[in-house]
């Protein structure tokens, strides 16, 4: 039997959609902006390595504290007023970086950023579940996914020539600005996002916060966020370390890998998303986890090669890492109930901060470095991603199974 042909996007959905994409492209940025500005900020603030670190993992945690404190919370509001809230007190947060002048008000100003900027990305899926039906879910995500692309190949390098023009503290304040103009446009453009308020609710936030956790489907959703976000942070935190020493890349040649994988990217992820509408999300998903396999069993063994031929296999290694994180963002989408959304995406995205913390702890203490540069035992992250990987996979497959007959209400309509 063919499958219907997925819905067209209304305008007014194809604008929710750029809004979203928007807001989530100028919190990934700014988490991104970090890394790459450290060779500045360490010298000017006079700190070391370890402090810049702890700087750098402020943010991860008050995220991931955040997102607890207020899943109790997050479904006894319009979404869209709770998104402008934590957006609002993101853009104050990512101003006060931008004008700080030394080690102690640079770490207290990105952990106001944490608290406010790590609950954003759960309201807008939250937003994303409410306003759209689950055939169109993974064009959403593909789209709104896209955002981590977008800050490689726009923001960052944006943000390494403002910072060489001028000083590091002026990235900050001009994605502050930027993303002011986003804020505004939701604030003016989106209509309020208010139907879970007409189901029943619980009285207590605790009670409310206790159900979420306890649900055994949610419980397994939050196993496979977990999982996936493991693999990808224990990879990230060395790879630029394994690109130099273990691969014979030039640091000069960095941008280049990241620019073009970037590019990539962006083009694929809609297609994803598109893939995962109309053949199945968890055949996507399964796709995905072959591919992602195979690409880090290569890329972890990978010796001196040439420049394009490191390009090739980055790039489809995140081919294989969005294929499985958009059909999984969808399938995730209709785990919860309507009045539990926004308490279910929070702690989702409180996982993700603290397993990937934890992640790049646990990497450390596998990888080592030899006198000469070369990372030792590389291989065995990839290892440890495989396994989660067909963990994961295991963990979906038990969950999409039950979903019919616990699916979510009729999203609210967006036209």
């Amino acid at each position: 039997m063919t499958k219907p042909p997925a819905p067209p996007f209304s305008g007014y959905q194809k604008t929710v959609v750029a809004m979203l994409a928007f807001l989530q492209f100028a919190v990934i940025l700014d988490f991104m902006l970090m890394s790459p500005l450290g060779a500045l900020i360490m010298p000017d603030l006079k700190i070391g390595p370890a402090q810049f670190g702890l700087v750098v993992s402020a943010y991860a945690f008050s995220a991931g504290v955040s997102g607890l404190l207020t899943a109790g919370f997050a479904d006894r509001y319009d979404r869209k007023k709770l998104l402008l809230f934590f957006y609002t007190g993101f853009i104050l947060g990512t101003v006060w970086c931008g004008m700080a002048q030394s080690f102690e008000s640079l770490l207290v100003a990105r952990v106001v950023t944490g608290l406010f900027g790590g609950v954003i990305g759960s309201i807008v899926l939250a937003i994303s579940t409410d306003l759209f039906p689950p055939a169109m879910r993974g064009r959403v995500m593909g789209l709104i996914q896209t955002a981590f692309a977008a800050s490689q190949v726009l923001g960052i390098p944006a943000g390494i020539y403002l910072s060489n023009q001028w000083n590091w503290h002026v990235p900050f304040l001009a994605m502050a600005a930027f993303g002011l103009a986003g804020g505004v446009l939701v604030a003016w453009k989106m209509q309020p996002v208010d139907a879970h308020l007409g189901q029943p609710q619980e009285h207590s936030p605790f009670m409310h916060l206790f159900h979420t956790v306890t649900e055994k489907r949610y419980l397994l959703a939050f196993c496979v966020t977990a999982l996936l976000t493991t693999g990808g942070f224990m990879l990230m935190p060395f790879s630029s370390a394994y690109i130099v020493n273990n691969m014979g890349i030039d640091l000069q040649h960095l941008p280049t890998v990241y620019l073009v994988t970037g590019l990539c990217t962006i083009f694929i992820g809609p297609l994803i998303g598109r893939a995962a509408d109309a053949v199945g999300k968890f055949r996507v998903f399964l796709f995905g986890t072959a591919l992602s396999i195979a690409m880090v069993l290569i890329y972890t063994h990978l010796g001196h090669v040439p420049l394009w031929l490191l390009i090739v296999v980055n790039s489809v290694l995140f081919v294989g890492i969005f294929s499985r994180m958009i059909p999984f963002q969808a399938i995730s989408s209709t785990v919860p109930s309507m009045t539990q959304r926004g308490s279910y995406n929070a702690i989702s995205a409180s996982i993700q901060q603290l397993a990937g913390g934890l992640a790049s702890v646990a990497a450390g203490h596998i990888v080592t470095q030899a006198p000469d540069g070369h990372l030792e035992h590389f291989d065995k992250i990839g290892y440890v991603v495989v396994v989660t990987s067909l963990t994961a996979a295991t963990l979906l497959w038990r969950l999409q199974r039950g979903l019919p007959a616990a699916q979510a209400p009729r999203p609210q309509a967006a036209t």
